[in-house]
């Protein structure tokens, strides 16, 4: 029998908390509205300090973060497990003075999870000191502590707010072959075009690194001002060091109604609206991204519908238009059945992997993802965003994306990854990772002005 890598047993445990299970108990969160803080798409950005920055933005509006009540981290096959097990005794106990009432507003927490059982690197929440976030006119700031700290009581967001150093350049950026070459990595594609074509498989998901080294040290405001403006429509975060602006949500809960975006099926955009225009309707009507898209949206339907009342599934995609690619794009819409007890990241578990970012059927796809892309993914592809202290959040999949260096300063790993049928060309399929490379490697150069 085929283990499930996103499944399958494994010996880690949570571990690596900078607080005791007594002090989480103990958690104050307080929410005030505050003045607005400016209307342009970096305006919560903009407040960030250099370390460690939290942010999850999407037309200037959404939640950004910083320092550190408490840290979680997950590893193996029950990340998601121990997860949810964790932060459903954290809400269970903390106390709430929340005077806005918002999706965001409350406790809640940053989180970014691996692919797969496999990565070495472990999965995490991030309970923030500070939290300030945006929906339309209502700006609000949220302190969180422990419950014999005055710091909750202190809700002046200028008092708050460090001494916010200048952004600084990353200066020029060289970039490397990651894990594999292109040569090599077009011979994974082939590999896989060769198990589908055998029947062991319907479609998977193949990805590759390229490793960016720059001049000076990276600094993640830098990536999320550039990010923020040009993929507007993206949910643009920073979440320990995963950094990107995702096009595809994963999941959305908020008051019991439930929302995916699901992505798959892209052309690259040439820059000319006329052209354009064409590919969109070549894409719409492209009986192998149809095929490709087809299974993605399947595979989140079939996933949600155990936790949901009723589902809502459009019949036929759009062409999502991004500065960089085409996309076809459904969003599935459910209720989430009452007797269920699903929150955002029980649902997140329960769609990670869609077919959109590991293949069909996903246990053999995920299998194979293991045994012949030859990377660790660490969590590339995996859920990322928030979720709060009433269940609800919003998590995406961590798309269009890099990973920081943990020890070095300089260096940066950027993924891309594409979807995988019988009529699939490698050639093809490395052009297509070039343009999803395009927006972090865009990221690195230089300030895009702010609208």
């Amino acid at each position: 029998m085929t283990t499930n890598p996103t499944q399958a047993a494994s010996t880690h445990k949570e571990h690596a908390t900078s607080q005791s299970a007594h002090e989480l108990s103990r958690l104050v969160a307080r929410t005030v509205e505050i003045p607005a803080r400016g209307t342009n798409l970096t305006a919560l950005i903009d407040l960030l300090p250099a370390t460690a920055p939290l942010a999850w933005v999407r037309r200037g509006e959404g939640i950004v973060g910083w320092g550190e009540v408490a840290r979680l981290e997950f590893t193996g096959a029950d990340r998601f497990d121990e997860a949810i097990s964790a932060w459903n005794h954290i809400r269970e106990h903390v106390i709430i003075r929340d005077e806005v009432k918002l999706p965001g507003t409350g406790a809640v927490a940053f989180g970014t999870f691996g692919f797969s059982y496999a990565t070495k690197n472990p999965s995490v929440l991030i309970i923030p000191q500070v939290v300030v976030g945006r929906r339309g006119d209502t700006w609000w700031l949220t302190t969180i502590t422990t419950a014999d700290e005055p710091f909750a009581h202190q809700m002046n967001l200028d008092d708050l707010a460090q001494d916010l150093e200048p952004v600084s350049i990353p200066g020029a950026v060289t970039f490397s072959a990651g894990s594999r070459s292109e040569d090599e990595w077009k011979g994974v594609v082939a590999h896989g075009i060769e198990l589908i074509k055998a029947g062991q498989l319907d479609k998977i998901v193949l990805a590759r690194d390229v490793v960016g080294r720059t001049d000076n040290p990276i600094d993640v405001r830098h990536l999320l001002g550039n990010l923020a403006v040009a993929y507007q429509n993206c949910w643009t975060f920073s979440v320990d060091t995963m950094v990107g602006a995702t096009p595809e949500l994963l999941v959305r809960t908020e008051k019991g109604l439930v929302t995916s975006r699901v992505l798959a099926g892209t052309i690259q955009r040439t820059g000319d609206d006329e052209t354009d225009t064409a590919h969109a309707a070549i894409l719409a009507h492209s009986s192998k991204d149809l095929e490709e898209h087809e299974y993605a949206v399947r595979s989140v339907a079939d996933a949600l519908r155990p936790y949901c009342s009723s589902l809502n599934v459009p019949e036929t995609p759009f062409v999502l238009h991004l500065p960089n690619v085409l996309h076809l794009a459904s969003d599935v819409a459910a209720v989430v059945d009452s007797s269920a007890g699903a929150t955002s990241l029980s649902l997140a578990k329960a769609l990670h992997p869609t077919a959109a970012v590991c293949g069909t059927p996903t246990v053999e796809a995920a299998q194979t993802i293991l045994e012949i892309e030859g990377m660790d993914r660490s969590r590339y592809a995996g859920p990322v965003g928030w979720l709060g202290a009433d269940g609800d959040g919003e998590w995406g999949i961590g798309l269009r994306s890099a990973e920081l260096s943990a020890t070095d300063p300089h260096q940066i790993r950027l993924f891309a990854g594409c979807g995988i049928v019988a009529a699939s060309d490698p050639a093809s399929e490395l052009a297509e990772t070039f343009a999803k490379l395009r927006p972090m490697q865009s990221a690195l150069g230089e300030r895009v002005a702010a609208e």
